[in-house]
């Protein structure tokens, strides 16, 4: 992934263990002092909540421990890797878009970022510039042109 995906989520897991974890003990703690935790909706509420924030961290621990920073700079630009930035051509509508390939933790569309696991990417990986690129999707197969490819 990139440095900046990197350091994103590391600060992002960084608030949930020092902000957001000891914020649901509180209030662990406050519904517990209301009494009776058999019938107390907030207590059960409030130990879902840490449940799936201890899982939601423990995920980040993993990703972080198990992530490689790579330099955009390092790449080749002669084929469509991760952390190329692909001017593509929809054959099917003449529709010109561009996005960086990046790692499923830092993918978001509305910065032009998709994930290398997306079909659309899958089909891109490995190809040069002025390939075509058949990609199947759920609606059938759509066609691509590599009309650029850089960092």
């Amino acid at each position: 992934m990139t440095q900046e995906g990197y350091d994103k989520m590391r600060n992002e897991m960084e608030h949930l263990i020092a902000v957001e974890r000891p914020r649901i003990s509180q209030q662990i703690a406050e519904a517990r002092d209301k009494g009776d935790l058999s019938e107390n909706a907030e207590y059960d509420a409030a130990k879902e909540a840490q449940g799936l924030l201890e899982l939601r961290i423990s995920k980040m621990q993993a990703a972080v421990r198990n992530s490689r920073v790579i330099e955009a700079g390092q790449i080749d630009t002669d084929k469509v890797y991760l952390l190329s930035k692909v001017k593509i051509k929809n054959l099917t509508n003449n529709m010109v878009m561009e996005y960086m390939l990046v790692s499923e933790n830092e993918s978001n569309l509305k910065e032009g970022k998709m994930s290398v696991e997306s079909p659309i990417a899958k089909g891109l990986l490995g190809k040069v510039l002025g390939d075509i690129a058949e990609v199947t999707v759920p609606s059938g197969v759509i066609k691509f042109e590599i009309l650029e490819i850089g960092r």
